[in-house]
């Protein structure tokens, strides 16, 4: 078996989007890009995978020169610096595109010696799918490299981890993804964000920021008459490198007290320690009218007190304005974390 599925080339753009953007530029930026390849999966908010594939051939290029050649439209289009990964693989691409720094690019040449040259080396926990708790095991077991990783046998994995995480941890550390770019568009979703204007490195104020951020998206779900499906987080650091986790919620929610601790939980599945944290960015994902809920959305009742408060905060809110009221935890320094929300194609994003 080939390390990589043969004859794919895909391309994972993260932009650099400019403080107070147009909501329409991430449309904008898909509509530019489908005149290179109709096959564009936009990642909201800041995000996109393409694949080459096909284009690579119209174009009479190879994977970086058409990459810069993205990049640079994109730039002289909408002003947007990019940073660019492209590899034979969904996974491989992200994963360069996360080390690489806007304006810049990172190529993983098409065949088993390159892709073993960029995966081996790198920590097993940049694999997608490997968490904290997945990281910690291997480690304890002196699995510290994706190197380490695809010279184990498979089984000796799924004993480690269990038989389904076991075998596709095996599968990813040899390169091997055959995810496709999926051209459908997203669900409509809204996210806010929050950036230091220095590197921050205490958790305290990372969680802090993170329940500002659940506290907006709530208050702006419950404005907009819309729940949320699923939750995702991206954290940006001092070396312009990010991370990013994703959870779907067991039940749609527009609450703050559910979407803060599911924040918390996708933050603590980091494991970061002393990290020079840039910025953070929390967005609600799959949104839908609160009227298609399957059910009333409610919590255990250790949480009646937490819901009926929200209420009273939101028509309190209404009427003298946001500030008005918040969580006692952001009133430590007097006023709560600034943010900038943004929304998606079909979302109502209140001011």
């Amino acid at each position: 078996m080939s390390a990589v599925t043969r004859n794919r080339s895909i391309l994972h753009l993260r932009f650099e989007m400019p403080p107070g953007s147009d909501t329409e530029l991430p449309e904008q930026l898909r509509r530019l890009l489908e005149n290179i390849t109709p096959r564009v999966q936009m990642i909201e908010p800041d995000s996109a995978v393409l694949d080459l594939t096909g284009a690579l051939v119209y174009f009479h290029q190879d994977a970086r020169g058409l990459t810069e050649l993205i990049q640079l439209r994109v730039l002289a289009y909408f002003g947007v610096s990019s940073a660019a990964g492209a590899g034979p693989t969904r996974m491989l691409a992200a994963m360069a595109c996360a080390l690489t720094p806007p304006g810049r690019r990172l190529v993983i040449e098409d065949s088993p010696a390159a892709v073993r040259a960029f995966l081996r080396p790198r920590p097993v926990r940049e694999l997608p799918g490997v968490g904290a708790r997945a990281a910690a095991t291997l480690s304890d077991y002196g699995l510290h490299t994706v190197g380490d990783v695809a010279d184990t046998p498979q089984l000796t994995l799924q004993r480690l981890l269990g038989a389904r995480p076991g075998r596709t941890l095996h599968e990813r550390a040899h390169g091997h993804d055959a995810t496709a770019v999926d051209p459908t568009p997203t669900p409509a979703s809204m996210s806010s964000e929050h950036r230091y204007d220095r590197d921050e490195l205490d958790p305290a104020q990372h969680r802090r920021a993170l329940l500002a951020l659940a506290d907006d998206l709530g208050a702006r779900l419950r404005t907009t008459d819309q729940i949320a499906a699923a939750v995702t987080l991206t954290v940006r650091y001092a070396d312009a490198s990010s991370t990013r986790r994703s959870r779907t919620l067991p039940e749609a929610t527009q609450h703050t007290v559910l979407l803060a601790r599911t924040a918390y939980t996708l933050y603590d599945s980091l494991g970061l320690q002393r990290a020079r944290v840039r910025g953070i960015t929390l967005r609600a994902d799959a949104l839908r009218s609160d009227d298609r809920a399957t059910r009333q959305l409610t919590l255990d009742s250790s949480d009646d007190k937490p819901l009926a408060i929200e209420a009273v905060a939101d028509r309190a809110r209404a009427r003298y304005g946001y500030n008005l009221l918040y969580p006692a935890t952001l009133a430590i320094t007097g006023t709560p974390p600034s943010s900038r929300t943004s929304g998606n194609r079909g979302e109502k994003t209140t001011p």
